[in-house]
């Protein structure tokens, strides 16, 4: 990848993103998340290539500066935060759109899509805690943050929050699920026995991923 031209194409390959030109300079083109308007690719040239500012998290921004000779700290931007690649020729295509993808996740993080993605990883057979949640998702002081998250769930299909429960193994009311017994059939067809609008959380709970870790 060489082509400011190959770099907008690949990024523009993500949800939600857009091309836009905020200086009244063709020479920088962003790209953007639409919802927060946030650039994760700048891409300009400068001394005779494109070069492409992305976002980076601490764990990849010194790795990638030391394995490359052309990824330096960010030009015109915050240092600690952005990752400068010259399109020389030197850096691996896939190693480019790796980037590019790291900083479109950075941007585009939330802890509603944090929440989201840890009610995921509950199992089929399994129930989860909105406190159990919260700390999954990175900070379990959330755990109302979370009730909040799942009433608005945009995709019941693929983010069973029906598998979550209160700190007693108690369902959520009708309202969150659309009927009075949705929660309980659906944890039912799961294999999750329900007992007086409760599930027994010392069988059914799903394992603590911190304690997985540790084993």
């Amino acid at each position: 990848m060489t082509t400011r031209e190959e770099a907008l194409e690949y990024a523009l390959s993500f949800p939600d993103s857009y091309q836009d030109a905020p200086f009244h300079d063709d020479n920088w083109q962003l790209v953007r998340v639409k919802d927060s308007k946030k650039a994760f690719l700048w891409t300009y040239e400068r001394n005779g290539y494109i070069n492409l500012n992305v976002k980076v998290t601490p764990d990849t921004r010194d790795l990638m500066r030391m394995a490359y000779a052309s990824v330096v700290p960010g030009w015109h931007q915050n240092r600690e935060h952005w990752n400068t690649i010259i399109l020389d020729g030197t850096v691996p295509d896939e190693v480019i759109k790796q980037m590019i993808a790291e900083s479109y996740d950075c941007v585009t993080d939330s802890p509603t899509k944090r929440i989201y993605e840890a009610v995921k990883r509950i199992p089929k057979g399994c129930v989860a805690t909105y406190g159990q949640v919260a700390a999954m998702a990175g900070d379990k002081k959330m755990a109302r943050a979370v009730g909040n998250a799942l009433h608005k769930n945009p995709d019941p299909e693929h983010i069973p929050c029906y598998r979550v429960v209160n700190s007693k193994g108690e369902l959520a009311g009708a309202f969150a699920f659309g009927g009075e017994t949705v929660q309980e059939d659906r944890l039912m067809a799961d294999g999750i026995e329900v007992v007086n609008g409760k599930v027994d959380l010392n069988k059914y709970q799903m394992k603590d991923e911190v304690d997985d870790i540790w084993q």
